[in-house]
């Protein structure tokens, strides 16, 4: 009788202890492995770079670009975008984004980088507005020059993801028809340099 007794005892204990343990961790428990499944989603993080895109991809809405290995391959490049109003007015906007640091919001680099020991050339000058065809421009944009960065190269590579500086193919020929046929009127209109 006695060990029926001490039995009865050890698994009421027992069941008690197992009935606690289960209840403490009810909720964790009922919810793995589906509890992090919100948390562990596969988006985007905050200020996380997006996806490389497939290489040889063409962007949606975008035109293929060909692939250029060097400034002198572009020399011969015709714009595919006529210096038309609209083109003209974007690539001013992204003159003064891209390029007003260095060049000046006139082209003539005067600009505070330009004084301050950076050099930059005057875009208004014969040399580029005569002297340098509208290929050259695009693949200095592209692919920089001795102390220009490039603003395009990365995103012509392979079908490589741009970088957060870099200027799609149509963003760069805007700006070469803002430099070549509107910049200089822009930088007369604006006066001469202050002393």
């Amino acid at each position: 009788m006695k060990n029926i007794k001490t039995s009865m005892l050890r698994l009421a204990v027992g069941s008690v202890l197992a009935l606690g343990i289960v209840s403490m961790s009810a909720d964790q428990a009922s919810a793995f492995p589906w509890s992090t499944d919100m948390m562990n989603q596969p988006s985007f993080k905050p200020q996380e770079q997006p996806k490389a895109f497939p290489k040889r991809s063409v962007p949606v809405g975008g035109i293929p670009s060909a692939q250029w290995e060097d400034r002198d391959a572009t020399e011969d490049l015709k714009n595919p975008h006529p210096a038309d109003a609209g083109s003209l007015k974007t690539g001013k906007m992204l003159f003064k984004i891209y390029c007003a640091a260095c060049h000046g919001l006139t082209g003539r680099a005067e600009s505070e980088v330009a004084k301050r020991g950076m050099p930059a050339n005057d875009l208004t000058d014969d040399a580029v507005q005569v002297d340098l065809t509208e290929g050259w421009i695009f693949g200095t944009i592209t692919f920089g020059s001795a102390i220009m960065p490039p603003y395009g190269r990365a995103g012509d590579q392979d079908g490589e993801a741009r970088g957060s500086n870099d200027l799609n193919v149509e963003e760069r020929w805007h700006v070469v028809n803002y430099i070549k046929h509107q910049l200089k009127a822009d930088a007369i209109a604006a006066g001469p340099l202050p002393e």
